[in-house]
């Protein structure tokens, strides 16, 4: 196997979320774009936990309520125990997931921890969300999940870093429009709708250090999901989908700012 770049000098969006997360798996240059960004919203820490938390829900709501056992996960992100696997083979242990994301690092984390169960099947693909034809034509996919039957897109904090000159929309499309019936999309977006100061700031600290970041509004998130149907309560915060009863303290929802969503394919 080739020697791979993992460019530790400049910032990876995974690797920077991994130290919001408390995680051990990033570099100096993702440790001071993290803390130059702290330093302009403390509460992005509040966000990523809460982004976690609603990945949780959603994912033993389709796995214990409504059947599913099938995931393709774009944008994995450095692996942060429970993942996504654990928590649907943990309902169902035949549950299947391909994982996908485009760094180095994670690649290698994945390999060494995203195993699954003994009756599931665990994947990994070195793709990029931009590139749906190798995703869905690749040999990790078509060995692990049967295209024929309903199976979860999970897009979780990943779209935001889709800036509009390579049509997010367009990419979301290629997407769902090969999802059986019966399919279903979860996705996380950041936004600025209740602290839109904060969120320009935040934006422009991560291009300035080469990271794409484009939070958007409520409608704009939605429109990602034209033609399909929302899940009760549709597009709303993370922290106020389905919460957990006697969560203890209540979250304004500018302390979180992502919103999350379930969408069914029709």
């Amino acid at each position: 196997m080739e020697p791979v770049n993992l460019r530790t000098d400049v910032p990876h969006s995974a690797r920077v979320y991994d130290y919001f997360l408390g995680g051990k798996d990033n570099f100096p240059a993702d440790r001071e774009a993290a803390e130059q960004t702290l330093a302009i919203f403390p509460d992005m820490r509040t966000g990523a936990r809460e982004n976690r938390a609603f990945l949780h829900r959603a994912t033993r709501k389709l796995v214990g309520e409504l059947g599913l056992r099938q995931f393709i996960d774009i944008g994995t992100g450095i692996p942060t125990s429970p993942n996504l696997h654990e928590v649907a083979q943990e309902s169902a242990k035949d549950a299947h997931i391909v994982y996908v994301d485009n760094d180095p690092i994670v690649l290698a984390h994945a390999r060494a921890l995203l195993t699954g169960s003994t009756q599931g099947r665990t994947a990994y693909l070195d793709a990029d969300l931009r590139e749906p034809e190798k995703i869905l034509r690749s040999t990790e996919l078509a060995e692990t999940l049967d295209l024929d039957q309903p199976l979860v897109l999970s897009l979780i904090a990943v779209l935001h870093f889709i800036p509009a000159s390579d049509d997010p929309y367009g990419l979301v499309r290629r997407y769902t429009e090969i999802l059986p019936s019966g399919s279903y999309v979860v996705l996380t977006h950041a936004t600025g709708d209740f602290a839109p100061e904060a969120a320009a700031k935040v934006s422009a600290t991560y291009q300035a250090r080469g990271i794409a970041l484009t939070p958007r509004s409520r409608s704009e998130i939605e429109d990602f999901l034209t033609g399909l149907e929302l899940v009760d309560p549709g597009v709303v915060p993370v922290h106020r989908w389905h919460p957990e009863e006697n969560t203890g303290e209540e979250l304004a929802d500018d302390r979180v700012n992502v919103y999350g969503v379930l969408a069914r394919v029709p």
